[in-house]
């Protein structure tokens, strides 16, 4: 209700003043909102690259594969949350998406956001789907005929482990891209990991591989790539397919899958690790739970027969399957002209060089001694056909080891067998010929030939003990020529799984090099006990044609 106070009029002065003071209020208020508008506005201008941001998006049905780091910042994510509680029916949601849309700093961002909203209501008006397309898996006419019954045995699961050395063009590293996605639509329990030696090299190379095969295979709806983090998912099962680098190894570590376990493991370029242990430790830490495993190994071969890699080929498992590939078995129309005529004029102009590029083959010198070896099973029906046995023995303590090794020799064949060792430190002569009497056969009737020199009291201990031990003849040029000897037979077989350390010896042995590299002549006396040890076994057989 009005009253006399309600009533009264300001004089002019005064309303003069009352309005100054209004004004002066009312600029620092505008002075305040537009200081903390511009420290609003670089607020959201910054990148908002964790990711909880990308997974945001992702979550919404936004396809981040055509946003860049540059793209996401923070008032797009605040934008895109916003907009996904709009379609909620928020109100204030919507309303307060009209005014930021006249605000000039969204303009900015207006192209990425305008798709964002296009996709969401894509996915809400379009029916889903009655009917999903069937997988069928790889067809027959993306297989080159090197891996055609390769197909078969890993869908059989004859092995767990499969090894592709080949040259370029072979299709290895094609090949297990395709089985990488075949293996994952045809398992939804099982994720799978791609590894490199170094992660730089992922994106450029196995990504884009794995990309090539899911595109090959007519699934890119199927998977949703990102690159920050760098992973492949199946959008409808919610697995993963990583990628990482050996020279981080807590990235390796720390992978954590949503469910199930990593089945599947591919090393691509296997040469370039470090070593058999490094792959092992890499296969312990990420292979863990599930009964089903895959592990893929594809490299090109080094020149060198002693690079780790090459020697990894040779050493059967049971459950490892080795495939050696080249281009020439690879239709011509895949590789095109340019690659074959490549290889073509290498051939004519550099055939070393050809053979190890193109048809995989690690014909490098690599200062090994022994270049016949072959690394195979000698079963016992094999050992029951042997007419004539040979044995010898190099002493041994600590740290150089009691090496003895059983053989046959072949003459007709120029073929020697090595297929019983005992290998063992820290033991008496008492405790080694037990062990040879009670585990490994030997009687009373089967010479030994034992090291001599300074070791002939153990062999006059071997004697008490009832074993025909005998010392090896020795005399100037005997190591040499002996070596040789070994060195000229048409192949020396060694069972690994009889005789490890054995067939590790001959694989390692190595000549020695000066400091510019040249191989130094004569042969080193390290690591070479079980060698000494054949040498002496054989002693009767080389000195004699040496004679």
């Amino acid at each position: 209700m009005p009253n006399e106070k309600n009533l009264i009029v300001p004089s002019s002065s005064e309303a003069r003043k009352n309005g100054a003071k209004g004004g002066k209020k009312s600029g620092e208020s505008r002075r305040r909102k537009k200081s903390m508008k511009q420290v609003m506005d670089m607020l959201l201008q910054m990148p908002a690259n964790t990711q909880a941001d990308w997974q945001m998006l992702i979550d919404m049905g936004i396809d981040t594969n055509n946003l860049d780091e540059d793209t996401v910042n923070n008032l797009l994510i605040v934008n895109a949350a916003l907009l996904a509680k709009a379609k909620t029916g928020d109100v204030n949601s919507i309303k307060e998406l009209r005014d930021i849309i006249q605000d000039d700093v969204y303009t900015n961002h207006k192209i990425a956001m305008d798709k964002a909203y296009l996709d969401i209501e894509r996915k809400k008006v379009e029916p889903p789907t009655t009917e999903e397309k069937e997988y069928k898996g790889i067809p027959a006419n993306m297989i080159a005929p090197s891996f055609s019954s390769v197909l078969f045995d890993i869908e059989d699961k004859e092995h767990s482990e499969y090894v592709f050395p080949g040259g370029r063009g072979s299709t290895k590293s094609s090949f297990v891209s395709l089985e990488v996605i075949d293996l994952l639509m045809k398992n939804n329990d099982i994720h799978a990991c791609v590894m490199r030696q170094v992660a730089d090299t992922l994106r450029g190379s196995v990504y884009q591989q794995i990309l090539w095969a899911i595109e090959a295979l007519g699934l890119s709806d199927e998977f949703r790539p990102t690159v920050s983090p760098l992973e492949i998912t199946r959008i409808k099962t919610g697995q993963k397919i990583y990628f990482r680098g050996a020279d981080d190894p807590g990235k390796i570590k720390s992978i954590k899958v949503p469910f199930g376990y990593i089945g599947v493991l591919w090393f691509e370029e296997l040469d370039q690790f470090t070593g058999p242990e490094a792959v092992r430790k890499i296969e312990q830490s990420v292979i863990r739970g599930g009964d089903i495993a895959y592990k893929f190994k594809s490299f090109n071969p080094p020149k060198s027969a002693q690079n780790w890699a090459n020697k990894y080929i040779k050493i059967p498992r049971a459950d490892r399957l080795v495939v050696e590939s080249n281009y020439l078995s690879v239709p011509k129309p895949w590789l095109g002209k340019p690659f074959i005529d490549d290889a073509e004029f290498l051939k004519e102009t550099n055939p070393v060089a050809y053979e190890n590029e193109y048809m995989g083959v690690a014909n490098g010198t690599g200062g090994n001694v022994f270049d016949n070896v072959t690394i195979r099973e000698v079963n016992d029906e094999e050992i029951k056909t042997f007419d004539r046995l040979y044995r010898g023995v190099d002493w041994g303590w600590y740290p150089d080891p009691f090496a003895y090794d059983c053989m046959t020799y072949i003459a007709s064949q120029h073929k020697l067998i090595i297929f019983d060792e005992y290998h063992c430190n820290k033991r008496s002569n008492r405790q080694t010929a037990d062990e040879l009497i009670k585990n490994h056969g030997v009687t009373e009737n089967d010479m030994i030939i034992c090291d001599s020199g300074i070791e002939n009291k153990s062999i006059g201990d071997y004697r008490a003990f009832g074993l025909l031990a005998r010392p090896a003849e020795k005399g100037p040029g005997s190591v040499d020529y002996s070596m040789k000897w070994l060195q000229s037979l048409r192949e020396i077989i060694i069972d690994n799984k009889r005789c490890p350390e054995t067939a590790k010896e001959f694989l390692d042995y190595e000549y020695e090099r000066d400091k510019e590299g040249n191989v130094i002549s004569g042969y080193p006396d390290i690591n070479n006990h079980h060698i000494d040890a054949v040498r002496y076994a054989m002693n009767r057989v080389w000195k004699r044609r040496g004679e």
